[in-house]
């Protein structure tokens, strides 16, 4: 039997006070050196992965110590990037590596897109109940 846990998306308001529902997944992401909770954004749209710079700096990364770098589309494209591994934790699930593109990018939320979390999870959305259910992939 497949695990698959369900959540609920997330209230947010923008600049203007405009409210809308989005999906946030909670997880925590560890490197090496240190590991914090956080949530990151469903993006079916975004390519790849994208850490935002501050949340790098909380886990101890270096940006000089990066050499990968990675090319960002859209409101990203003129931001550098750096590929970065991390292990992400998402209760109830086993640990899994994910790949992101470091962005010194500022005040953008961490997205997690098709390289490579929906890569490792199954994702249904169902937008008339403002939730989404999270499953590891079948192998």
């Amino acid at each position: 039997m497949t695990l698959k846990k369900r959540f609920k998306f997330i209230e947010k308001s923008n600049s203007l006070g405009e409210i809308s529902f989005v999906p946030y997944l909670p997880f925590s992401l560890s490197s090496p050196d240190s590991s914090i909770s956080g949530s990151g954004l469903l993006d079916t749209g975004a390519s790849v992965n994208v850490l935002p710079y501050e949340i790098g700096l909380q886990l101890g990364l270096n940006w000089d110590n990066y050499n990968t770098s990675v090319t960002l589309a859209g409101n990203l494209a003129n931001f550098p990037a750096k590929g970065v591994i991390l292990l992400a934790t998402i209760d109830p699930f086993v640990p899994i590596t994910l790949v992101f593109a470091w962005t010194q990018a500022k005040n953008i939320p961490l997205l997690l897109g098709r390289i490579n979390f929906f890569q490792e999870f199954d994702v249904c959305f169902y937008g008339s109940q403002l939730a989404f259910e999270l499953a590891l992939k079948s192998i």
